[in-house]
């Protein structure tokens, strides 16, 4: 319990100024220094009487966000100033124009971007969330360092999350995990994404986070043992060779080496790469490739490297700007594999902090600087989606195209360009230039002729033929998948469709005379609501063309008229619920609705129905979360639930709190998939733990066989989450089994 002790506060807030202080570029002026000093103030007065969910003063997270953005993030005194002043308008009375008199338009301009919107008009048809990050990524695409601050602010929150109820951290950590880790990866900023998906992880699966932190803690020692002794031949031939150099140990995120259990499902005592060695070198800019080699040279002349494990990111650049050169070795004895990264200084400065180095090198000419930060923007400019997108739906593409990977494809001369996973040969055509996609006609694949909607891969030369006769066509809206394109295409659409807006118009006022409706806007409005349709230069194409009919007009005007015309506008949106995997969500919702003492929900909220959701199918015990359905109840979730990370990042006013009550003697459905190596009597051993150790009914047993390896899918009854982790205990002790996990999702069952 925080005990609030005035004098002691007021210590400890000079003694974090000081430190951000200490923080500050060593060239920075006292100009500089006076500015940070008069934000200081503003932000004491602006949060003097508030507190943090801790009992903690408020401007301790102002001064940590700022102290993040100058030591962590490498940003200069501008930064640090607009950290402090993050929260004064959002939180007090001071204004925009206040920040602007007394700091400058610049450090308005990006007080504004991180500044949420107040007073949201209609948060039941938009999430709050969504309104507000869709204006972070609009301003940082005005401006980086928004989304830099952006990331600073989300770091001191996440690693000050205890403090918060379990609703809020829930909500916070999928967002997190869900947008801004991967938003940090796509910047190359790797050092601050393993932080923030690492966090998110402690939240969303708490019990897996803290075994293989735990593994990560005690193996600790070893690992520096092992790398110190891995190190020496080397360290001994780089002095030898006159190179400056650092080696050190990088550790994977947890929620890496979670993803590679689940992706090869095995158990973290199989996986061996849960670090990497690091070779730095000091080198001129231009010597930079020599060295790297010189230094691959040395370590495959102590240590064997493994086939088809060297990855030239020097040449080839990641597309978030990452350089080194990957490869995997041997140790001594042999047995275990090494993954060595080695990179120059500039290198290890880019892959630590992504494109704030680039920011902060202002030791590169201007123009390379701005074309670096250039790439990056243009890069998340296509990740943002479509114009004219709701807040849901520009999060809802966000966040898929964010987490999907990208592909490097080649231009006729050998020029790159980076493209997200699934574009087309149309997305490339206006990445190259909106006149080549305007004017494009087909292409050659690796010299192969190919159709528009061709998907590229990794590698692929493409070259595109044009034709002055070619004009974008609606379908090709459904063949790309960047907003650069999607955006381009829509503008030669609509100027296209101008050139029949005389014509449908007439055409229109022609069909409303003949039925005697009036020609006014609040008719033609009317009729376009009716037929789903936005925009007029829309409306008078389809006229010209005979898309749409005199008769559209009679239907919607007359025959839906009287209370039809609500029926008719609702049609499109009523949807038929899915059949599918609906029989386990649908029994353990039988199961607990006969014992409704099962489930505890928020007191406000417990006498709303609720439903156990399809997709995950929780059991007592899994830690769960409630959603307020807007079609009326709640839906029941695993926390770790992919469509319960979706939901709590995008509507974090939904979650209701939630939890088992009871243990009473109820069985639920769980799925268990089990591999292993075949032998006489294997099966039999299977049986008896389910039936003589813990008498558990089985529903189903699947069993599939490659050779002498197996792989089985169970079906069983059982209590709760504690008796199933004890069901896959004894399982583990069997011999010639070797994997064993709970299917999340119940799709999984039908593989």
């Amino acid at each position: 319990m925080y005990e609030i002790n005035p004098e002691l506060e007021r210590i400890e807030i000079n003694k974090r100024y000081r430190k951000l202080l200490r923080a500050l570029p060593e060239n920075a002026s006292n100009a500089e220094k006076r500015l940070l000093r008069k934000a200081f103030n503003v932000a004491l007065e602006a949060h003097l009487d508030a507190r943090r969910k801790s009992g903690e003063p408020y401007i301790y997270h102002p001064l940590e966000v700022a102290y993040i953005v100058a030591k962590e993030i490498g940003l200069g005194v501008t930064e640090a100033v607009c950290a402090i002043l993050h929260d004064v308008v959002e939180d007090s009375n001071y204004s925009l124009d206040f920040i602007e008199e007394n700091f400058g338009s610049q450090i308005r301009h990006i007080i504004d971007g991180l500044t949420k919107i107040k007073n949201l008009p209609d948060v039941k048809m938009d999430s709050s969330q969504a309104v507000n990050f869709q204006k972070v990524i609009t301003s940082f695409l005005q401006d980086i360092r928004v989304i830099l601050i952006k990331f600073a602010d989300r770091l001191h929150n996440m690693r000050t999350l205890d403090h918060m109820a379990s609703k809020t951290q829930i909500k916070i950590a999928s967002e997190t995990y869900l947008i801004y880790a991967p938003l940090a990866l796509q910047l190359g900023m790797y050092k601050i994404r393993n932080e923030l998906s690492n966090l998110s992880l402690k939240y969303i699966e708490p019990a897996i986070y803290a075994t293989i932190n735990q593994q990560l803690e005690e193996t600790e020692k070893d690992r520096r043992k092992f790398v110190e002794n891995f190190s020496k031949p080397i360290k001994r031939e780089l002095t030898k060779e006159g190179l400056e150099y650092s080696i050190s140990e990088q550790k994977k995120s947890i929620q890496g080496i979670w993803s590679r259990m689940k992706d090869d499902k095995i158990p973290i005592e199989d996986v061996h790469d849960t670090f990497a060695v690091v070779i730095a070198v000091d080198s001129e800019p231009e010597k930079e490739k020599e060295s790297c080699w010189k230094v691959y040279t040395i370590l495959t002349t102590y240590y064997k490297p493994v086939h088809n494990r060297l990855r030239d990111y020097i040449v080839s650049p990641k597309a978030n700007g990452y350089q080194a050169l990957h490869i995997t070795v041997l140790d001594k004895t042999g047995r275990r594999r090494v993954e060595v990264q080695i990179r120059s200084r500039r290198m290890n400065e880019i892959a630590e902090k992504g494109c704030a180095a680039f920011w902060r090198d202002h030791e590169c000419e201007v123009v390379d600087k701005k074309l670096t930060l250039d790439h990056y923007l243009q890069r998340i400019n296509d990740f943002a989606g479509p114009d004219g997108q709701t807040p849901l739906e520009f999060v809802s593409h966000f966040a898929t195209i964010i987490n999907s990977n990208v592909i490097s494809v080649f231009t006729p001369k050998g020029d790159q360009k980076v493209l997200p996973n699934g574009s087309t040969v149309l997305d490339f055509a206006y990445s190259v230039h909106s006149e080549i996609g305007n004017s494009c006609l087909a292409a050659k694949v690796n010299n192969k002729l190919v159709e528009l909607d061709k998907k590229l891969i990794n590698g692929d030369q493409v070259e595109i033929i044009i034709s002055k006769a070619a004009r974008p066509q609606e379908k090709w809206l459904d063949w790309v998948i960047t907003t650069r394109a999607k955006n381009y295409i829509r503008e030669a659409l609509r100027e296209e469709k101008k050139k029949f807006t005389v014509e449908g118009k007439d055409m229109l006022q022609k069909y409303f005379n003949s039925l005697d409706i009036e020609f006014s806007k609040h008719s033609i409005n009317k009729f376009m609501a009716c037929i789903g349709i936005n925009s007029t230069v829309d409306l008078y194409y389809l006229l010209a063309i005979g898309n749409i009919t005199q008769k559209d007009i009679k239907e919607c005007f007359i025959e839906h008229s009287k209370g039809g015309l609500i029926n008719f506008l609702k049609r499109p949106f009523i949807k038929t619920r899915s059949s599918e995997h609906r029989l386990l969500g649908k029994l353990i919702e039988e199961k607990i609705k006969s014992n409704p003492e099962a489930l505890l929900i928020s007191d406000d909220l417990s006498s709303v129905n609720y439903n156990i959701s399809n997709c995950c199918s929780p059991i007592p015990g899994d830690d769960i979360i409630g959603f307020i359905d807007p079609g009326g109840g709640i839906i029941i979730h695993r926390i770790n639930c992919p469509e319960a990370i979706q939901l709590s990042s995008k509507f974090g006013d939904r979650i209701v709190k939630t939890k088992w009550r009871s243990r009473e003697a109820i069985t639920f459905l769980a799925g268990l998939r089990i591999s292993g190596i075949d032998r006489k009597g294997l099966i039999l051993d299977i049986m008896k733990v389910f039936s003589e150790k813990h008498n558990i009914s089985i529903k189903s047993f699947n069993i599939h066989s490659s050779g002498e390896i197996w792989e089985a899918v169970l079906m069983i009854y059982v209590q709760d989450i504690d008796k199933l982790k004890l069901v896959i205990n004894d399982l583990k002790t069997l011999k010639d089994i070797k994997t064993i996990f709970r299917i999340d999702r119940m799709s999984e069952n039908h593989n």
